[in-house]
């Protein structure tokens, strides 16, 4: 039993000729090409089953894109680049409460050496102590102190 046929996607000259140097570089995100080899082969009339199978993604995803695309396609390039169009949209949720700043000054703190306290090494509770005694966040928990801690530790890594 067949679907319903995709929506046409039509590609001027500068939307084409912008997917093609997308792909093909080097340096762009494999995410971002297979995006863009997406709307390239949805522009060529295929639909998005015959696209999916050819990618090894999901009928959906292509469905996804092709949709995105097309809803995008009233703003220039000029204002909106192709590599900005293939972006993934900002995801929900609340915003960050704690600074990059703060990150560092509590990070900082984790590299001293225990000196007002009768402990050997810092834990999470020590932490989060002493970061809000020092005011540098109002409040955190033991817990969130931690993940800071593993979390910026691991990026520096």
């Amino acid at each position: 039993m067949r679907g319903p046929k995709p929506a046409m996607l039509a590609l001027n000259e500068r939307e084409q000729r912008a997917l093609e140097e997308l792909v093909r570089r080097h340096s762009t995100p494999q995410q971002i090409a297979q995006r863009g080899r997406m709307i390239l082969a949805a522009a060529l009339g295929k639909n998005n089953g015959q696209i999916a199978r050819e990618l090894g993604v999901k009928a959906d995803t292509v469905r996804c894109w092709r949709m995105r695309w097309i809803g995008l396609q009233a703003v220039s390039l000029e204002d909106l680049p192709a590599s900005e169009r293939l972006q993934d949209i900002p995801r929900p949720g609340r915003p960050a409460q704690i600074t990059a700043e703060q990150t560092c000054q509590v990070i900082a703190l984790a590299c001293e050496q225990p000196k007002e306290r009768p402990i050997s090494h810092w834990t999470g509770r020590e932490i989060a102590d002493e970061v809000m005694a020092r005011g540098i966040i109002k409040q955190i928990s033991p817990r969130h102190a931690t993940r800071l801690l593993k979390k910026g530790i691991s990026s520096r890594i």
